[in-house]
């Protein structure tokens, strides 16, 4: 019964006035005592039932892969979306539509039409994605509908396979800053850790079960008493804080907002190929590890992060400023870079209070704040206004003058 049901909603018109004529000729049939109009009633009658039996027969015994290269992009690029649609029967398939569902914001659903795919064989599809807005988006799930050759029956199958495709904020290349090399975990230069204790004498620690004996640091040990090791891959880790002004309030427009993020994504994937360990933090306070290995993929984790990442209505910068001082992922200290809409003097004279060591650098977007921005240059922050995606470049490289 089960069957007949899932065979009558698959019907087209054309098999529904199959059912429909076959039905009529049995019930004539019997009205009028009619032997060979019976056999032509129940032939027509049973024609779409067989249809859509042969149909659902072969309707799990297709196989279907996604593949999105690249799976992470720029907005404003382009992806491809390739598809592998494989008949694992032993029966030649018959008219198959091929639709993908994807976003609108990617261009909308993929359809294709294939005459049929001949027992275990494949066909290859493929088609672009394009899209001007950053963001997470599903691609999938693959529906295929399948036909009888009468055109009768019309079967569809979901695969529940799905792909993410990863829209991020536009970056540019930025140059190579000499302040960048200077910065370790404690916000003080490697040639200063040097000249105070000697290439010898780098942080060592008491030695622990299980540390490989070739770091034993000799000469502390001599001073101290006890064995002594060198520590020197935590002393020389940099680090550096990413702050990102998302408030409402801070960004009169959503083309400032987008600067913003752009401007971030551009600043911490240069960070991230210098070999910096990343701390993507919010003005609500949200903080996040983003470090990722220097490379073609630095930058990777913080760049997933920011495509997602929206206006907030947070009032005040108070908890994003905490984050700078307090110890979160990396540690505290290190190079600190605040990307910033419109900010007040006294959220700047905050943010001056909770700073990181040395020099930070402060990059305002929203072209408003000329105040405070007094007040963040008057407390030893670079400040840099950058218009543009475009003029980021130049404007950074002014940050190491």
């Amino acid at each position: 019964m089960g069957f007949v049901t899932a065979a009558l909603e698959a019907l087209t018109t054309r098999g529904r006035s199959f059912v429909a004529a076959g039905f009529t000729a049995v019930v004539c049939s019997f009205l009028l005592g009619e032997r060979d109009l019976l056999r032509a009633g129940l032939l027509i009658l049973l024609l779409p039932l067989i249809s859509a039996l042969a149909v659902s027969r072969t309707r799990y015994r297709l196989a279907c892969a996604r593949r999105l290269w690249p799976s992470r992009l720029p907005a404003g690029h382009e992806a491809r979306a390739d598809l592998r649609l494989e008949n694992v029967s032993k029966m030649p398939s018959g008219l198959l539509l091929v639709e993908d569902r994807v976003p609108f914001t990617l261009g909308g659903r993929a359809r294709f039409v294939l005459d049929r795919i001949e027992p275990h064989g494949f066909r290859e599809l493929g088609y672009r994605l394009r899209s001007d807005v950053r963001g997470r988006f599903r691609v999938g799930p693959l529906t295929v509908r399948l036909a009888d050759p009468f055109g009768l029956v019309e079967l569809a199958r979901s695969f529940s396979l799905t792909d993410t495709l990863t829209i991020t904020p536009r970056i540019v290349d930025l140059p190579a800053q000499r302040m960048l090399s200077s910065w370790d975990g404690d916000g003080e230069s490697r040639s200063r850790a040097i000249a105070v204790g000697g290439e010898d004498d780098l942080a060592p620690r008491e030695y622990r079960r299980g540390d490989d004996l070739r770091r034993v640091h000799w000469r502390s040990t001599a001073r101290y008493g006890e064995l002594m090791v060198r520590r020197e891959e935590q002393q020389w880790q940099r680090r550096a804080t990413l702050l990102l002004d998302t408030r409402r309030t801070a960004h009169p427009s959503e083309e400032s907002f987008e600067l913003a993020v752009s401007v971030a994504a551009s600043v911490g994937v240069h960070l991230a190929e210098e070999g910096l360990a990343l701390r993507l933090a919010t003005d609500a306070g949200q903080e996040a590890a983003v470090s990722y290995p220097a490379g073609p993929e630095a930058g990777g984790e913080l760049l997933d992060a920011l495509a997602v990442v929206s206006l907030s209505d947070e009032p005040s910068l108070v908890p994003g400023a905490a984050t700078l001082a307090g110890p979160g992922p990396g540690g505290a200290g290190g190079l600190v870079v605040a990307v910033l809409g419109r900010i007040t003097p006294d959220e700047a004279r905050m943010l001056a209070a909770s700073g990181g060591a040395g020099a930070p650098i402060a990059l305002l977007t929203a072209g408003e704040g000329a105040e405070g921005a007094a007040v963040l240059h008057a407390a030893g922050w670079r400040v840099l206004a950058p218009t543009s995606l475009e003029v980021l470049p130049s404007v950074w490289a002014g940050a190491g003058q």
